[in-house]
């Protein structure tokens, strides 16, 4: 082998470390990063015919402008006649109610309005944060399995954005999809519960707590980064040096 196919040959290695270490890096960052953060109902489920208390969470999707205003639109077809909001520090809550085409019944008296919006203004929900705005609702309806929550989130910039796609069964899902409260019967609900309180239980028993797998996902993100980042370093480095005859 001559000198000229050695010197090639001993290039080329380096620079494949590298590459390596890069696609090492790049696949643990692909891997250990956050799914994109929408508005949402937490929990994601709740008895049909029965009263529930849920969270819209908000996260703060931009870098450079804080979530000043929050409006919730309530689903017309499916009145609730109690919306109740706990109170959130920092942040004014106001509840619009509208007339009902229909007046229903409940607990022996005859409603004929519901609410229609809740609106919150004057917090800040800063970049890389999120709040849960708790709602205490009922009595939730028994003839749909889901209740669909329009929000538009307002940022400091004056942007507006609008959670208020449909999600379609199986489809690809949208940019900005409106949160939805899953509604199961009595037996599925107290099916979800154990299945939850079991999971609970077995995640105590494997590691004495919830954070386990969180620590481990972060851990190996970390270790993956720096080998990818000494690979690449070590390959720049190994490119330059000529090796003397």
């Amino acid at each position: 082998m001559n000198i000229d196919t050695t010197t090639r040959t001993r290039t080329r290695r380096p620079l494949r470390l590298a590459a390596v270490g890069a696609a090492v890096a790049s696949g643990v960052l692909l891997l250990a990063g956050p799914a994109s953060a929408h508005v949402s109902v937490q929990p994601g489920t709740a008895e049909k015919g029965g009263y529930s208390t849920v969270s819209i969470k908000v996260p703060n999707e931009k870098d450079n402008a804080s979530t000043v205003k929050l409006e919730l639109a309530l689903d017309p077809k499916h009145p609730l006649v109690s919306v109740m909001p706990q109170a959130v520090p920092g942040w004014d809550v106001k509840v619009e109610k509208t007339k009902l085409d229909k007046p229903v019944q409940m607990h022996g008296k005859t409603i004929d309005e519901a609410v229609s919006k809740v609106v919150w203004t004057g917090g800040k929900i800063e970049p890389g944060q999120f709040q849960q705005f708790p709602l205490s609702v009922g009595q939730l309806p028994t003839d749909t399995d889901e209740l669909v929550f329009k929000a538009l989130q307002t940022y400091s910039d004056d942007d507006v954005v609008r959670w208020i796609d449909p999600s379609k069964p199986g489809g690809e899902e949208p940019e900005h999809p409106a949160p939805v409260l899953k509604l199961v019967d009595k037996a599925d609900a107290k099916n979800g519960k154990e299945a939850k309180a079991q999971a609970a239980a077995s995640d105590a028993e494997g590691d004495g707590s919830s954070g386990g797998s969180d620590t481990t996902a972060r851990t190996l993100g970390i270790v993956g980064i720096v080998v990818g980042a000494a690979g690449i370093a070590f390959g720049v480095f190994a490119g330059r040096r000529r090796p003397t005859a």
